[in-house]
């Protein structure tokens, strides 16, 4: 048996030195095929490993090529763009800064033609007659209503009345937002406001202050935000007639019965200078931009334009009679109104009116027959540097809107707004949208009619243009 066993090993070790290793029973390979196989597969895998990288370096190098020459094209069409937008950016850059050119360069022009009184918008035609549902009625005065002023942002409208007292009112809702009490005379030293009757109003160009004057002989200065009283302006000696701050600025005038004007600066709260020249009573005052004012001297017949910086006057001389109220049209030009119900057009380089309409609120006597004299002119508004003028012929009945033509040569009337009672103050807003009056039963300055259906009052007039 064991010999047997033997001699079979020996025939199987025979067979495999002239055979191929063969797979053993159980169907798995031996360990040198296996590690035979092993380095076959490796050395297959190395080398597809190498065909496959020097494919795909062949792949990166063909690919790298075509993405450079995309990245060229994508650059130069990049910077084409970018030049392309930058001569865009300064050609909208030139456009702009000569549009700003041109805005500042048309400003400039407009300013000096403004100051040198050689401006003139032509807006009269564009304006139609107002109706009824274009009057705003704000009623809140026992007394007639003497003076009236316009907020410059068009937000507040202040009135002034026989019965001392001022009144701050919504302009556009028509409710009144504040009452400066008037007290009664002799309480001055301890009444904070009026004993008397108020007769003029004046606001600064930015707002910031108000201005009253009346028969108490001073000047008070208020804030018009708060109705707060900041200082009182004393040293004329009769009653305070008119008050007109400079445009752009603080410096105040103010004209008196006293038939002198004298200047203030508000922001240091002090008095500047007087100026004597008329006759007689001083009854209205205006000023534009230069360091000058308008005064008309009531019964001397005369107008005078007072040159601050140069310390000269113009004087101008109208026809026999009273002339009640003058108003700037611009610096050149101005519009006054006489008792002889006469409206006159001046310039500043004749001594005489350019023109004159006589008449030019009818009026009638007892007997029915034409007097001039009747309803003589109470107050004239100018839009400044425009052709578009207002004025009041007393008790009449109508506020009349003109228009100045032919380089103020001609007066043309446009329409007239129905107005019951005495027309005491007219004012334009600096838009030209809005037309303020003040109303009362009385003339602001005595008691010569009274017409008793009349109501005290300030009267809002929306002024609309026609449309295109």
């Amino acid at each position: 048996m064991p010999f047997f066993i033997k001699s079979k090993r020996k025939q199987s070790k025979s067979k495999t030195k002239n055979q191929r290793p063969q797979v053993s029973l159980s169907g798995e390979p031996s360990k040198r095929k296996r590690k035979k196989l092993r380095l076959q597969n490796e050395e297959i895998e190395s080398e597809s490993e190498i065909e496959s990288d020097d494919g795909n370096r062949k792949a990166d190098a063909v690919t790298s090529s075509d993405e450079e020459e995309t990245a060229q094209e994508k650059k130069l069409r990049l910077a084409k763009e970018y030049l392309s937008n930058l001569e865009q950016e300064e050609a909208d850059k030139r456009e702009e800064d000569e549009i700003h050119r041109d805005i500042i360069s048309h400003r400039l022009k407009q300013d000096l033609l403004e100051q040198s009184g050689k401006l003139q918008k032509l807006v009269a035609d564009e304006y139609e007659e107002p109706s009824l549902d274009d009057l705003i009625v704000l009623r809140g005065h026992q007394l007639s209503v003497t003076c009236t002023v316009i907020s410059p942002d068009k937000r507040h409208v202040f009135s002034g009345s026989k019965d001392c007292s001022i009144i701050k009112w919504d302009a556009v809702g028509g409710r009144r937002l504040h009452t400066i009490q008037g007290g009664r005379k002799g309480t001055e030293d301890t009444h904070t406001g009026h004993t008397d009757h108020v007769l003029c109003l004046a606001m600064s160009s930015d707002g910031k202050f108000l201005a009253s004057g009346g028969r108490n002989k001073f000047v008070l200065l208020w804030n018009p935000d708060t109705c707060q009283l900041l200082h009182k302006f004393t040293g004329h000696r009769d009653a305070i007639s008119g008050l007109a701050f400079r445009i752009g600025s603080h410096q105040l005038f103010s004209a008196s019965h006293d038939r002198s004007v004298k200047i203030w600066n508000v922001d240091e709260l002090a008095y500047i200078e007087t100026l004597f020249g008329h006759s007689d009573a001083i009854t209205g005052i205006d000023s534009l931009f230069r360091d000058r004012a308008i005064t008309s001297g009531g019964r001397d017949a005369s107008i005078r334009i007072w040159k601050v910086v140069e310390e000269s006057q113009l004087v101008f001389n109208g026809d026999p009679g009273s002339i009640d109220c003058i108003a700037f049209i611009n610096e050149s030009n101005f519009v006054s109104g006489s008792d002889n119900n006469s409206l006159s057009v001046w310039s500043l380089m004749k001594k005489k009116p350019l023109v004159t309409v006589r008449n030019a609120h009818q009026g009638h006597d007892q007997n029915g027959n034409s007097s001039p004299r009747t309803n003589w002119i109470t107050a004239v508004a100018a839009l400044h540097n425009t052709d578009l003028l207002a004025s009041a012929g007393s008790k009449d009945g109508c506020i009349k809107l003109w228009k100045t033509c032919k380089n103020y040569t001609v007066l043309q009337p446009l329409f007239s707004v129905p107005m019951v009672g005495f027309v005491n103050s007219l004012v334009f807003s600096v838009d030209g949208q809005t037309l303020v009056a003040g109303i009362g039963q009385e003339h602001k300055l005595g008691r010569w009619w009274r017409i008793k259906e009349a109501k005290n009052g300030t009267r809002i007039i929306k002024l609309k243009k026609k449309e295109a």
